[in-house]
């Protein structure tokens, strides 16, 4: 008879709660790029022809989602099989368990055999629609930032503390605004295990389907912790792109002033 201590239970609860990390630093790494790098480029793009605003900013927001989405759907539908794994729920009456990869090239390369590459972007849907959750954390952002920095001269930065609290407040309104649509989307890539709901149900089957049973409440289960997790993560990559920005921007302005 094998015999598990509480010692045993500690170390299996705090690895699971730690699982599929790597993968999704790694997705992070890539969707941070991709998300940047095309806003950044927007936005370079637009200043040269007109002045900045909110709504120009959430355009351009909304424009680097979309090709966010298109870009990394398959990374995060293998992570979002990779962190249920081992946990029960999925479709079908089978959990993460029976999930027969390790990574995320493993996960990619596996769900193309086994279901197809469109498989690939499943919950493609919702999240095209999620990017308005970056779009308006970027336009609430743009929208702060312009009023601290006004009257401001040019080339002047906000203080790093500041430009965490900005970030970190963006980052709520976003996320309280669109966190419905992020549990539909994770039912829609991992599956659901709902009594009297299709298996292959929509995202409109689903919220109907959460309301009715769950009330409205359902739709914001286990906010609290996404808003911990997002706002942290959001803040200190706010961080990071103003210092990124900053240095790129006084190389530029050393290579005019060299010319």
């Amino acid at each position: 008879m094998t015999h598990f201590t509480i010692a045993d239970d500690l170390h299996v609860s705090s690895f699971t709660l730690y699982r599929g990390m790597v993968p999704v630093l790694k997705s992070l790494c890539c969707s941070n790029f991709v998300y940047f790098y095309t806003f950044h480029g927007l936005k370079s793009m637009r200043a040269k022809s007109s002045q900045q605003s909110a709504g120009r900013d959430l355009m351009l927001a909304a424009l680097a989602g979309v090709v966010n989405v298109f870009v990394t759907t398959p990374l995060w539908v293998v992570n979002t099989k990779l962190k249920m794994k081992g946990i029960g729920g999925g479709s079908s009456g089978h959990g993460g368990a029976e999930v027969p990869f390790d990574g995320l090239i493993d996960g990619l390369s596996y769900i193309t055999r086994t279901e197809g590459v469109l498989a690939l972007w499943k919950g493609t849907m919702p999240s095209l629609i999620l990017v308005t959750n970056p779009s308006l954390q970027f336009m609430a952002y743009e929208s702060i930032k312009r009023r601290l920095m006004a009257g401001k001269e040019v080339g002047a930065q906000l203080g790093s503390l500041t430009v965490f609290l900005v970030g970190a407040m963006a980052k709520a309104i976003a996320t309280v605004a669109t966190y419905p649509l992020q549990i539909v989307q994770a039912k829609l890539r991992h599956g659901h295990n709902y009594p009297n709901l299709r298996k292959n149900a929509n995202m409109f089957e689903l919220f109907i389907y959460i309301i009715k049973i769950h009330g409205v409440k359902g739709l914001f289960k286990g906010m609290e912790a996404k808003i911990l997790q997002t706002i942290s993560t959001a803040a200190l990559m706010f961080v990071a792109y103003e210092k990124i920005a900053a240095v790129v921007f006084q190389i530029l302005l050393l290579q005019k002033k060299s010319q």
